[in-house]
């Protein structure tokens, strides 16, 4: 359903910085950059996430959040150890979520900016 999505960020390298590295084990890569927007996908193709500088930031309030997809538990917990080590903090350590279903497997971090999001296999 989703093309793309933007979100505004008010520190554009410490932002990249930290996606660059929590997107990384997931598969997806920079795949545009220039002085006010960095975008994400699939390497090759367009972007699917783009963090676009801003002067003024307001983060959504509970129930918006980031979710991305991984394949493997390896890769859910790589991210989740990526964000830590760039600035984000722990918002559910990696593990099943059975809540959420049988096959739900997922990391909650947020990042630097305040921004929820996962990394989840489903």
């Amino acid at each position: 359903m989703l093309h793309h999505l933007s979100i505004a960020v008010s520190d554009l390298d410490r932002a990249s910085a930290f996606y660059d590295a929590v997107l990384k084990p997931l598969g997806y890569a920079q795949v545009f950059a220039d002085d006010e927007a960095v975008g994400y996908g699939y390497e090759g193709g367009g972007d699917k996430l783009c963090l676009k500088l801003a002067k003024h930031v307001m983060i959504p309030g509970e129930g918006f959040h980031l979710a991305f997809t991984a394949t493997e538990p390896n890769q859910v917990h790589e991210f989740h150890a990526a964000a830590l080590r760039h600035g984000g903090r722990c918002n559910g350590a990696p593990g099943p979520r059975p809540e959420y279903g049988d096959s739900y497997y997922a990391a909650f971090v947020f990042d630097p900016e305040g921004y929820r999001i996962e990394a989840v296999i489903n």
